[in-house]
């Protein structure tokens, strides 16, 4: 594993850093605070933002030129996420260029790699992902949500949950099951269902932090195109295999919550100057530690990819590590900011603007989306270490 950027590289990572000094200035954005919600004002400078990493072509860094992309490996992709994460830059991760993009290259057709990749070229088109559901979520193969078959459509009913910024979607990338009778793996298909279809209510779920990026959606008797199905039918759990392994290589877990200790750490350093105490330097200093270490479980990921291996075991090592040390970093806010660290956004009174209460009451989230820590570390157990299973 190489622990350096090489030439390339470097001159890539000083150009985006470039470009976010002069589009991305701290008084214009706000998203430092960690807030999971934006104002009417930071949606539209989310939208501004978007159509200028398209028109560099940033949004499809990696997908292939064929297929209007910028071709650029695993690592090259890295290091953009990092950057953009590392500076909360708004819109440079989007479910539907990573996601639905390859999935529609991978397996669609002429006419819908026609009819969705420009849109998400572009920036213009957002995209949500329904496959978790109340009874399957880190076991998905087990999903209810059925699609029958009726002429040149599928009839849809189910329920779909946790997804993420579904009630501004235009469109979402869909698992339902197309034949009960067939093993749990072989009887689902993939879908892409227009969010404004018939049938398809999305409900907001409000979390602790009064957020309500998370929603359900309810399918009843929704009716989606058979042209709308990527790929073979009941072969979408494979089409969406592929997609979860893009998901899970992401490094921006572990730099988004690197700026809140560095945040911490200057506020420490404002408050108590040369005097804080040796526990505090101590546990900061575990924190920086562990996010290098987690930096580097990301980029050995990538290279992995970049080398055309698969990363099974070595996925979940990171995923694990980086969202276990989220919730640390809440826990480490708490614990250096004292009561005042529990003060919320918009209290006057709350230190690093109530970012510290963010994370605290967001962290255990996110040992559980995405896949929890429990069955990742299962894939270690056994995949990484050879355990037979109990």
């Amino acid at each position: 594993m190489l622990f350096r950027d090489s030439p390339e590289q470097a001159a890539f990572r000083a150009g985006i850093r470039a470009f976010l000094d002069a589009e991305l200035p701290a008084d214009a954005w706000n998203m430092r605070n960690d807030r999971e919600e934006m104002t009417p004002e930071e949606a539209a400078f989310t939208r501004q933002f978007r159509a200028k990493l398209a028109e560099r072509g940033w949004l499809t860094l990696g997908w292939p030129k064929e297929h209007g992309g910028g071709g650029a490996d695993f690592v090259t992709q890295t290091i953009y996420m990092e950057e953009m994460s590392a500076r909360g830059a708004p819109g440079a991760y989007d479910q539907g260029v990573w996601l639905a993009g390859p999935a529609l290259m991978r397996e669609g057709t002429e006419a819908q790699r026609e009819r969705w990749l420009p849109g998400l070229r572009d920036g213009t088109s957002r995209w949500c992902q329904l496959f978790s559901e109340p009874g399957a979520g880190s076991d998905l193969a087990a999903l209810q949500t059925s699609a029958v078959r009726d002429g040149d459509e599928y009839v849809l009913n189910g329920q779909k949950i946790w997804t993420s910024w579904a009630d501004g979607a235009q469109w979402g990338i869909l698992l339902a099951r197309t034949d009960a009778a067939a093993p749990k793996h072989r009887g689902i298909s993939y879908f892409i269902l227009d969010m404004t279809t018939p049938g398809v209510s999305v409900r907001p779920l409000v979390n602790m932090m009064g957020a309500a990026h998370f929603n359900e959606i309810f399918l009843d008797d929704a009716r989606v195109p058979a042209g709308n199905r990527v790929g073979e039918e009941n072969r979408g759990w494979y089409v969406a295999a592929a997609t979860l392994d893009q998901e899970r290589s992401s490094i921006n877990r572990i730099v988004m919550t690197r700026s809140t200790l560095e945040a911490l750490v200057e506020h420490v350093r404002e408050r108590d100057g040369g005097a804080t105490s040796r526990a505090v330097r101590h546990e900061l200093a575990a924190r920086a530690i562990e996010f290098e270490l987690g930096r580097w479980l990301c980029y050995r990921v990538a290279q992995m990819q970049r080398d055309g291996l698969a990363p099974n075991h070595e996925a979940s090592i990171s995923k694990v590590f980086g969202t276990e040390l989220q919730r640390r970093m809440g826990q480490t806010g708490l614990r250096v900011l004292g009561m005042a660290g529990q003060l919320e956004p918009g209290d006057p009174r709350a230190p690093l603007r109530g970012r510290v209460e963010r994370w605290a009451l967001a962290g255990p989230s996110y040992t559980v989306a995405g896949g929890t820590s429990e069955v990742n570390r299962n894939v270690i157990a056994t995949r990484g270490l050879g355990l037979p299973r109990s």
